[in-house]
């Protein structure tokens, strides 16, 4: 019988939030013998995901839910025995609000981000104006696009639908994802499905109608394809770090450099008594910036597409009332404020309203959104000015009397953008990295934003990896 001498090969993944726990994860799945490592800068995993209990609330510090019309997080969650932790969103609330001149109105039934797909909740909305309803209408009779190539998501809205509604419902929605400017944010990275169906159908409206009809009543997003888990983000963290060999996670381990040696690849770690580590291969799934300082000296170009990748800084203000100091009914998940309307707040979110186990019995949890491409300096400012910020944005909207009862900077942090061209920056940085065998770049600066394309670009990059390494792998007959 034949018995191998080989060494396990080992495999560093760089980076402990989701994107890097659902690589190692992966790795583990597909090849057990393979040694990995998780090093995280920080004292926890988790990156920008983060569940706070405070005096009764659940708070998140970061994304809150994901979708699950996309397949990847919630295949994780049934790999890991999670899914049973996963709760939907409270059925009884599932739309959302625009302000207009100061005032709350619902998003108009059946309106999902870009597009209509309902006709009379249209015509009796007080959001748009008989002439901004007669140009949405026109979106019917306009040509598709000749032109090959990008365009911005602002472009394409005024394009097919007019200013108004761009200005008074895909700006503010759109704005709520990403924090961006939609007039720099590129169509074909971020909602390349109204792309097609533009070309397809000839038009948006003409294309939602030959839809598949939902039962679901509801505005602004599918509400009820989101989840989250029941005891906070954090559980997920958790769930999917306990499958992982305990001695792989190194935390307060940051990485300086990444070198290429003979051999494979080398690790400057910083705060070990180790200064450096030898693997055979390496993911890296930190954001862009900290990627292209970590391969600057292997590969100037590559890491200059990452450091030109924008972000979007943006501040989350969580604040708690009683349900009586707020005169508004709170009949929905949240609020979405236009450019137009010159208020300090991209969004705000009813998370008690959103998902049960958020706030105690008589008590309201708001999320408040502050900063984005659209108003960078507001995100920058001190925690005193943020908190009177979003409590005073709140107590004008919502009918708020007296001060909050808990109140919390939930998180400081930057979103990448997709601008014009980014599909394009993704293919040249593929290109460089073919250069680099064993070597696999993740996270959402690539190919997606939120929580189940993170999980799956993590999961890609160790499926390449394992796929390169079968095919490098020497062929021994048994004897």
């Amino acid at each position: 019988m034949h018995e191998s001498n080989t060494p396990p090969r080992r495999v560093a993944v760089i980076g402990g939030g989701i994107t890097g726990l659902a690589a190692a994860h992966r790795l583990v799945e597909l090849a057990p013998s393979v040694q990995v490592t998780l090093f995280e800068a920080s004292d926890r995993l988790g990156g920008v995901l983060r569940t706070e209990r405070r005096d009764g609330f659940l708070v998140e510090t970061a994304a809150d839910n994901f979708i699950t019309t996309v397949p990847w997080a919630i295949d994780l969650c049934r790999r890991i025995g999670f899914e049973d932790q996963l709760i939907p969103t409270n059925s009884g609330y599932r739309h959302a609000f625009v302000v207009r001149r100061g005032k709350l109105h619902h998003i108009p039934d059946g309106f999902v981000v870009m597009a209509p797909s309902k006709v009379w909740p249209i015509v009796t909305t007080p959001i748009l104006s008989p002439l901004g309803k007669l140009r949405m209408a026109g979106e019917l009779l306009m040509p598709r696009r000749r032109q090959a190539g990008d365009e911005s998501l602002a472009a394409f809205i005024r394009r097919r639908f007019g200013r108004e509604t761009y200005e008074r419902l895909v700006q503010p929605l759109v704005g709520g994802i990403y924090t961006g400017d939609p007039s720099r944010l590129s169509l074909q990275s971020t909602m390349p499905r109204f792309a097609e169906m533009e070309q397809q159908h000839g038009s948006l409206i003409r294309a939602m109608y030959k839809q598949p009809k939902r039962k679901e009543q509801g505005s602004g997003a599918r509400y009820s394809m989101f989840v989250a888990p029941r005891d906070g983000m954090s559980s997920l963290v958790s769930a999917i770090a306990a499958r992982l060999p305990a001695e792989s996670i190194r935390l307060n381990t940051p990485i300086r450099q990444l070198q290429r040696t003979e051999r494979g690849w080398s690790l400057s770690l910083l705060n070990s008594p180790e200064r450096a580590a030898e693997f055979d291969e390496v993911i890296v799934t930190t954001p862009a910036k900290p990627t292209s300082r970590l391969i600057a000296t292997m590969d100037e170009e590559l890491a200059g597409e990452l450091d030109e990748i924008h972000h979007a800084r943006c501040s989350i203000v969580s604040l708690a009332y009683t349900r009586d100091q707020i005169a508004h009914p709170l009949d929905g998940f949240g609020v979405v404020v236009p450019a137009i309307e010159r208020r300090r707040i991209l969004s705000a979110s009813f998370s008690s309203v959103k998902y049960p186990g958020r706030a105690p019995e008589g008590s309201v949890l708001i999320r408040v959104f502050i900063g984005g491409d659209c108003q960078p300096d507001l995100a920058d400012r001190s925690d005193e000015e943020l908190l009177q910020i979003a409590h005073e944005e709140l107590q004008q909207l919502l009918g708020i009397r007296g001060e909050p009862t808990m109140q919390f900077i939930s998180w400081r942090a930057k979103m990448p953008q997709y601008f014009v061209g980014h599909t394009e920056k993704v293919s040249r940085m593929r290109s460089l990295l073919e250069r680099h065998q064993g070597l696999e770049l993740a996270g959402n600066a690539h190919d997606g934003v939120g929580i189940p394309n993170c999980i799956h670009s993590g999961e890609q990059a160790a499926e390449r990896l394992m796929l390169t390494a079968a095919r490098e792998a020497p062929q021994t007959n048994p004897v």
